[in-house]
């Protein structure tokens, strides 16, 4: 790996100096941040305070916290971390850009930050950094769409299938998985309409197997969803027929969040999403990945909170220069 100490990223650092830089303040992140902080590494976490899920009014499958708002989930987790002095959290803040410096066991990184609050520096140096920044969504182009995304509509079925089972539901996405999904969503209700939205994405055969199980498959343009106060009621076709529905799903587009690495010649799937090992090892030594920017598509938020726990321990180990084999 080259020695970048001559970047302008570099040259910008502060004093401020830790062990780990997190990126990112999801489950994934915080747990993470939790546990360092109680191996007594001293730690920065940065926080975009821009969550995925905070459309979603409630959130499924953490033990001990079923049903709990997310944002009353990260308060409580952010509570946590503040017991702990030398974990500390920028607030409405983005790295904008990740380089190594140094070489050999002098290799750190640098993490160039732009925040909106007091005391921000305008980069920060680490032994390690763990990137936790999870995945951006791109929903259908359909009016009405976020009106109801996290009330009645919504993009996980482990997270939220349960309340919404038995009814007559919609599976919305112009992606080639949709009939994977309705398959998985059928799990929950015999009263099921996958909606393509024009997109060529169900052949005639799987349409065939679709229908075989009862899944109906709608080829038209969605011209919006009906409803009111965030409960949806009806999806209404180009040609003006209205599909009655209690609930449904939609299957985004996720796209990883990783511009600031673009600098790092560090490994990546298909996807875009970084390889890591099951321990959140990259192919850059010191790197490590947790939660979804490290997977093809977002997990439960117990998933998430669990790899960054993993990682974290990992990482200690990795600090003091005990290999192991998590």
């Amino acid at each position: 790996m080259t020695d970048t100490a001559a970047t302008p990223v570099a040259v910008a650092t502060s004093s401020t100096e830790v062990d780990v830089v997190i990126i990112g303040g999801g489950p994934a992140g915080l747990s993470a941040a939790l546990n360092l902080g109680r191996a007594r590494a001293s730690v920065v976490l940065v926080d975009a305070g821009r969550p995925r899920n905070a459309a979603t009014l409630r959130s499924h499958g953490f033990l001990t916290r079923d049903g709990i708002p997310p944002l009353e989930l990260r308060k409580l987790a952010r509570a946590e971390v503040a017991a702990y002095p030398n974990v500390r959290v920028f607030d409405r803040t983005v790295a904008t850009a990740l380089l190594p410096t140094g070489s050999g066991d002098g290799l750190r990184f640098i993490a160039a930050l732009q925040g909106r609050g007091a005391g921000i520096p305008s980069a920060v140096s680490a032994r390690s950094v763990l990137i936790a920044t999870g995945l951006r969504e791109t929903l259908p182009d359909i009016p009405s769409l976020r009106a109801y995304y996290g009330m009645t509509v919504f993009s996980c079925a482990a997270c939220d299938a349960w309340e919404l089972q038995d009814r007559p539901l919609a599976l919305i996405g112009e992606t080639p998985d949709l009939g994977s999904r309705a398959r998985l969503i059928a799990r929950w209700t015999d009263r099921l309409t996958v909606f393509t939205n024009g997109a060529d994405v169900i052949d005639t055969v799987e349409e065939a197997e679709l229908a075989a199980s009862g899944i109906v498959v709608e080829r038209q343009c969605i011209d919006d969803l009906e409803g009111e106060r965030g409960t949806v009621s009806a999806v209404r076709l180009a040609d003006g027929t209205r599909v009655e529905i209690e609930g449904g799903f939609v299957r985004p587009q996720w796209h990883p969040a990783l511009d600031f690495v673009n600098g790092l010649e560090v490994e990546r799937d298909e996807f875009g999403n970084l390889v890591a090992d099951r321990s959140g090892r990259t192919s850059v030594p010191g790197l490590y990945a947790a939660g979804d920017a490290a997977s093809p598509g977002p997990q439960q938020l117990i998933v998430a909170a669990g790899q960054g726990a993993r990682a974290a321990a990992v990482l200690v180990h990795d600090l003091i220069g005990v290999r192991t084999a998590h």
